[in-house]
């Protein structure tokens, strides 16, 4: 069983006792990510230890660039279940901050006693932690060999030659490509309340939730997708999402996530939606007048269904 602990400080760890530890941001979860939790999920079976991520929040690069913010690929709650449904037993979020940031590798393992005690410490071959990066492979290495851990080393993750990464994934989406799903593990994904809108789009015979976001996510590029919509439960509503300016009707420069139901006509207010992007259809664009729009998304509807048919 997963247990979500949001801790603000490594004094209020959970007891947790034997485990092998990951750490990092996990944001989406991407294929680079599961690589490192499937091995700590493995060597945790093999020392008959508890497999444990401790998630850094906020991200790191919000606390360096001071007022930066770092767009999301998920909400934190629903990188959690991904993580659970890898069978990670404890996830842990570590509130990350400059107190944190000054405290040496060694000094942040021996923080995590006596909550956790330290069988194993999964690694990317590449990667380090602790003040001025001083934890890195060899030198955790070194100090698992006289503190009863092993490291425990994955190798980077490439697809059509590139290193899988939450950056390559935003910036992806960002330009629209949300094909760019496949180095998640799962499509793209917004998260969203359906808040009341101007009720336009019920005037041309096409309702739309507008979304409020309680986070900031990696918003993909200006346009038209074909989308499954989730409320409260497996995404299945087949849908169109447009992420715009609304230009026809000469709005300001303001982005609004809208989607539309196909085949649903109901009060989504208030409604949490999970939006699963499966394709971009087109670039937003203005026309002439609102006649002109409905038949345009009368064809994006129709292409809408056969992606999603096929998809």
């Amino acid at each position: 069983m997963n247990r979500a602990t949001q801790a603000r400080s490594l004094t209020e760890l959970p007891p947790i006792g034997l485990a092998v530890v990951t750490m990092g941001v996990f944001d989406g979860v991407h294929l680079g990510h599961r690589a490192a939790l499937d091995a700590t999920r493995a060597a945790a079976a093999e020392r008959r230890a508890s497999s444990v991520a401790l998630i850094f929040d906020p991200h790191p690069d919000e606390v360096l660039g001071h007022g930066i913010v770092v767009p999301r690929l998920a909400p934190a709650a629903v990188n959690l279940t991904r993580m659970a449904k890898l069978g990670i037993q404890h996830t842990v979020a570590i509130r990350f901050d400059e107190d944190l940031r000054a405290l040496t590798a060694e000094d942040f393992l021996a923080a995590l006693r006596p909550a956790i005690e330290l069988r194993g410490l999964v690694m990317g071959r590449h990667s380090s932690f602790g003040r001025e990066q001083g934890g890195t492979v060899d030198a955790m290495t070194r100090l698992g060999a006289t503190s009863d851990f092993e490291v425990v080393v994955v190798e980077r993750v490439e697809v059509d030659g590139a290193v899988v990464s939450s950056t390559r994934i935003r910036e992806a989406i960002a330009v629209g490509d949300v094909a760019a799903a496949a180095l998640l593990g799962a499509p793209a994904y917004l998260e969203g309340q359906v808040i009341e809108g101007d009720r336009r789009g019920r005037t041309l015979g096409f309702p739309t939730a507008n979304l409020r976001f309680a986070y900031q996510p990696a918003m993909p590029a200006l346009g038209i997708y074909a989308a499954r919509v989730a409320r409260g439960g497996p995404p299945h509503q087949a849908a169109l999402v447009s992420i715009g300016t609304r230009p026809t009707f000469g709005e300001s420069g303001a982005v609004v996530a809208e989607v539309h139901l196909l085949d649903y006509d109901g009060d989504l207010y208030g409604t949490l939606l999970g939006v699963e992007l499966v394709a971009r259809l087109r670039d937003e664009l203005r026309f002439d007048d609102a006649a002109a729009l409905v038949e345009q998304m009368h064809r994006d509807a129709a292409a809408a269904r056969i992606v999603l048919e096929t998809g």
